[in-house]
């Protein structure tokens, strides 16, 4: 398979949105700095810009961000920005764009738009011949459940083809989300256990300690179980649970993470618990009586030779106890050891990977602690980045790997309608949300989901030890 040309032309409509202040910024500024960034940037938008306003929107979200400008390195990437001024809706913004980039011959379009208008802006671009060799990126939510997912891409598949088309998701630019695959097959410690006949359940945790805030309008519409469920948890589910890839390339990949999708039951209603933290009624935005979950517990099953079995238990909600992103595999408990004293047994071994914040390890083992009776968990930490290295952003690899072609970072069609198709049960019949408490961990009624199998457990912070 022949490698992809790198982009020679970026071009990112809706460029002074807030994705763009918060992340786009500072991801192509970090890239520009690595030297990895040799393209020219055109922002496309209808406000009214100038290029050199352009670039100064660009140093205040870069600083904003949490990242220090330095004036040379800035001078030579705001030499690459530049502005085109122009309703997405007006057939003359799309010439203006042709103009910007003419000469280009592997340019990359980068949807910073609501999907709606996803079809309206690569018609615009396609009606103007700059489609052909293009590569176009967009962002989530693709679709908002399974009919609007596939009809959103029978509308771009009439204009591009499926390998042009590249679906943002920013776990999978996260690097130890990337190192899930390497971690399991690279490792003869792990792979033999990996399975059903030594693993108890999985347990997944996406936790943080901070409300809706100023997004009240578009999370209203969405929901936990649409926001990152759906996306980022399956995602990440997908790279736990697949069988090694046989051979190289993204295809071999993407093959594997869809029959995990493929192997999995639609969800049940009946094993689903939604939550609302106390407040959410009064955020601006937010409709009256509004039933959209703000937290979402689930168990999700995988019928196949692997994974028969095996529960995975998926929590994700906001205004929680904790900021933290992990999967902890829990593994069968040890029977009764004969030469302990007492009825003692061991507790099982756990493997939790910390995604977010301080990517980590953990392995959890039963050992004799010296001056003490009895066995006792003892852990073994590892900090997945490099001390003193500066880690790249999850945006900055995603940016990163769509101006070379990399596909391995995005999703595909047919893994996107296999995990709408999963959580479709609970779109049509939601459970009744209830009300908890900010700083708890969700209503009290997400226990169930976990009977009989420990209950959950606390994430690893790091702190405790």
């Amino acid at each position: 398979m022949s490698r992809s040309p790198d982009a020679d032309a970026l071009v990112i409509f809706g460029i002074t949105g807030d994705l763009a202040r918060k992340m786009t910024f500072q991801a192509l500024y970090l890239l520009s700095r690595r030297h990895g960034l040799s393209c020219p940037v055109i922002g496309v938008a209808k406000d009214d810009f100038t290029d050199d306003d352009l670039r100064e929107r660009a140093r205040e979200s870069i600083r904003e961000a949490g990242t220090k400008v330095d004036d040379e390195e800035f001078a030579e990437f705001g030499k690459r920005l530049s502005y085109v001024r122009g309703d997405f809706g007006d057939e003359a913004t799309y010439a203006a764009v042709a103009k910007a980039v003419k000469g280009a011959s592997a340019p990359v379009f980068y949807l910073e738009v609501p999907p709606s208008l996803f079809a309206t802006v690569v018609k615009g671009l396609a009606d103007v011949g700059l489609t052909k060799n293009a590569r176009v990126v967009v962002e989530k939510p693709f679709g908002h459940d399974l009919e609007s997912a596939r009809q959103l891409a029978a509308d771009l598949h009439e204009l591009i083809d499926e390998s042009q088309l590249f679906r943002i998701d920013h776990f999978l630019g996260k690097m130890p989300v990337e190192d899930i695959l390497y971690l399991r097959f690279a490792n003869s410690l792990l792979e033999p256990v990996w399975n059903r006949n030594h693993i108890a359940y999985v347990e997944m945790t996406l936790a943080e300690d901070f409300g809706v805030e100023d997004r009240g309008r578009f999370y209203d519409a969405v929901g936990a179980l649409r926001d990152v469920v759906q996306n980022h948890l399956m995602q990440v589910l997908s790279l736990v649970a697949m069988e090694p890839p046989a051979r190289r390339g993204l295809a071999a990949i993407d093959d594997r993470k869809r029959d995990v999708f493929t192997s999995m039951p639609d969800l049940d209603p009946e094993r689903v618990v939604r939550g609302q933290y106390e407040g959410y009624l009064d955020v601006d935005g937010v409709r009256k009586g509004s039933d959209t979950e703000t937290y979402v517990a689930l168990r999700a099953e995988i019928d196949n030779w692997r994974w028969s079995g095996v529960p995975f238990f998926i929590r994700a909600g906001k205004a929680l106890a904790v900021h933290s992103t992990e999967v902890r595999v829990v593994f069968k408990r040890p029977p009764k050891l004969g030469f302990l004293a007492g009825s003692h047994r061991p507790a099982p071994n756990h493997f939790v990977l910390r995604i977010d914040p301080n990517p980590g390890t953990t392995i959890e083992l039963q050992s004799l602690r010296a001056g003490e009776p009895g066995i006792h968990t003892v852990s073994l930490d590892l900090e997945l980045a490099v001390e003193g290295m500066e880690t790249p952003t999850a945006y900055e690899e995603l940016l990163a790997a769509a101006l070379r072609g990399d596909r391995s970072h995005f999703t595909r069609q047919d893994a996107v309608e296999e995990t709408w198709r999963i959580v479709q049960p609970v779109l049509e019949s939601p459970p009744p949300v209830q009300v908890y408490e900010q700083g708890s961990w969700g209503p009290e009624d997400a226990d169930r989901i976990t009977s009989g199998h420990g209950g959950w457990h606390e994430p690893w912070t790091g702190r405790d030890r």
